[in-house]
C-alpha cells in the first residue's frame, strides 16, 4: 500500500470535458482530516502508441479551520456568476415536425455551462 493510499480517507471525481477534479479527503500524520482539490488536464493528444498524452495539474489543500470561509466564499462567487452572468445561451434547431411547444419556434435553450477557476 503506497503512502498515498494510507493518507486517502475519501475520493470522489467529476469528469468534465477534458478536465478530472478530484476531491480528497486525507489524513496529516497527526491525524487531521483535509480536503485536496486537484483538476487534472489532458493536454496533447497520444499520436500513436509510443507517445503518451500529458496531464496538468493544479492542487488546492484547504484545511479545517478554513472550511467555513471558504465555503461561504465560494458559495458567494458562484451566486454572483450565476445572477450576473450574461453570457449567450447556445441554441440548437430542432428538425421540422420534431416535438416541441409552438412557443419555442422550434429552438431549444441550453444553459451555458458555468466554469469555476479557483487562484491562489
Amino acid at each position: 500500500m503506497s503512502d498515498f493510499e494510507k493518507d486517502l480517507v475519501y475520493s470522489e471525481s467529476i469528469k468534465a470535458g477534458k478536465r478530472i477534479y478530484y476531491f480528497d479527503v486525507k489524513k496529516t500524520r497527526t491525524g487531521e482530516l483535509y480536503l485536496s482539490v486537484t483538476e487534472s488536464k489532458k493536454v496533447g493528444d497520444a499520436v500513436n502508441d509510443n507517445s503518451r498524452a500529458s496531464y496538468e495539474k493544479h492542487k488546492l489543500f484547504l484545511y479545517r479551520e478554513d472550511y467555513d470561509k471558504f465555503t461561504t466564499a465560494m458559495l458567494k462567487a458562484l451566486q454572483f456568476a450565476k445572477e450576473n452572468d450574461h453570457t449567450p445561451r447556445f441554441k440548437r434547431h430542432r428538425p421540422e415536425g420534431a416535438e416541441g411547444n409552438s412557443a419555442d419556434n422550434g429552438v431549444e435553450a441550453k444553459e451555458a455551462p458555468l466554469n469555476v477557476d479557483l487562484d491562489f
